[in-house]
């Protein structure tokens, strides 16, 4: 690796990031009777009855690192108004047990004062949000300002399930500029207050298989494996190619909105998150038709295209097993490990790992598209708060890989856990 970046530099002499997460996604949709209906995970699976076990749970585990989004939509009150009052007691808990959090300031939803993501306004005022919440908890140190950006777009305005539930490209685009902006703004926020501060980037590592020979299948395809880097492309500075620049620009990007995300210089504050779930990947059929495949290349030969791309630290950031029952979940844990030692042993710079989440989730299957109240075993422990079996494996993996450094060092893993 040879030095390596900056960002890189810093991280050496780290340990890995082990991590698990608290489901917070809190999305407007559709109602029964047509009205915006807020879904807030952190309700539907009790935490806010029971996040004191739930902090507690995560000591007990022994993970050192937790994802945690506070109720964005409840706490940004008006332009510079804020309820601090579930975050205070929260976070201040987390500091006593030692549990470093990630904070997630945008979970899928904002304030419904905002409107949705097609609001222009809002990325100036997630900011300011961002630094008041730097200055009031300046022991925090890592953040990811608005999680899965490509993800939340798609959903709010391509695929019409979230929040503004518009089926338009340039619905799609301008969530999509909107988010990252955001992002940008409130990562310069915090960097005002905290100069050390990280970015988490949390986004979905996706790939699109093309599954047929005509003509029309495979330009979509094409299109497809461009069109999931945008986020990152807009975060990292990184230039995308022609067609791509052309679909933005047709769907209502201008040319000095692209050219103040291509001056930005904040990539060596953003570690690359890649969350990898099995309906991550995907195949187009004739005439453009999308279905799922299930795992094909998974996360390793996934993380490793971005990273080609990007050249940046990476972390993986979120998976399970949704699409199987609990008692599947140790094998899918491991799975996923051996994913990041093997891609650390090729050199690239995997600096954590994350099961999400702590708790089952709800909804999930369907991306809460309705309220059904359907229980999703995917957690390390059920809503009833009791072990499943990926609790007692990811015990068994810290106890394995305890002390192991966040960059694999040029003799590979094995040296490392050595001199650990």
């Amino acid at each position: 690796m040879n030095g390596g970046s900056a960002l890189e530099r810093e991280l050496r002499g780290q340990g890995f990031m082990f991590a698990t997460g608290i489901e917070c996604s809190y999305p407007t949709i559709a109602g029964d009777d047509g009205k915006p209906r807020r879904v807030d995970e952190l309700e539907t699976t009790f935490h806010y009855k029971h996040w004191r076990d739930d902090l507690r749970l995560v000591r007990e585990l022994g993970i050192p690192y937790l994802r945690y989004g506070p109720p964005y939509y409840r706490m940004h009150l008006g332009p510079g108004s804020y309820d601090w009052s579930f975050s205070d007691e929260v976070f201040e808990q987390m500091r006593r047990l030692g549990i470093e959090p990630i904070a997630d300031l945008c979970h899928f939803g904002v304030p419904d004062w905002i409107g949705d993501f097609q609001n222009p306004e809002w990325p100036e005022l997630f900011a300011q949000y961002a630094r008041a919440f730097a200055e009031r908890y300046a022991w925090v140190r890592l953040y990811t300002p608005v999680n899965e950006i490509f993800v939340c777009a798609k959903l709010s305005a391509l695929n019409g399930v979230w929040n503004e539930r518009l089926r338009s490209e340039k619905g799609f685009v301008t969530a999509l500029k909107h988010m990252c902006r955001a992002n940008l703004l409130a990562t310069q926020a915090v960097l005002q207050v905290l100069p050390d501060a990280l970015v988490i980037q949390s986004e979905s590592a996706e790939y699109f298989h093309t599954a047929c020979r005509d003509e029309e299948g495979r330009r979509k395809a094409k299109f497809e494996n461009e069109r999931r880097f945008l986020s990152f492309d807009l975060l990292y500075s990184h230039p995308v190619g022609d067609g791509m620049r052309e679909y933005l620009r047709e769907q209502g990007m201008t040319d000095e909105e692209y050219d103040w995300f291509m001056q930005q210089d904040l990539a060596e504050r953003i570690v690359m998150g890649n969350d990898y779930y099995e309906r991550n990947e995907q195949m187009v059929t004739h005439g453009g038709g999308i279905q799922p495949t299930g795992e094909v290349f998974g996360w390793m030969e996934i993380t490793r295209q971005y990273y080609e791309r990007y050249r940046r630290p990476v972390m993986h950031t979120e998976t399970n097993n949704i699409l199987n029952g609990s008692e599947f979940g140790p094998r899918w844990l491991w799975k996923e490990f051996l994913n990041v030692l093997h891609l650390r042993e090729k050199g690239v710079p995997v600096i954590g790992f994350t099961w999400y989440s702590l708790q089952d989730q709800v909804d999930w299957d369907i991306a809460m598209a309705s309220v059904r109240r359907l229980i999703n075993p995917v957690g390390l422990y059920n809503l009833d708060r009791k072990a499943r079996p990926a609790a007692h494996a990811y015990r068994q993996l810290l106890r394995e890989f305890d002390g192991l450094p966040a960059l694999p060092r040029e003799n590979g893993e094995e040296a490392d856990r050595a001199q650990a």
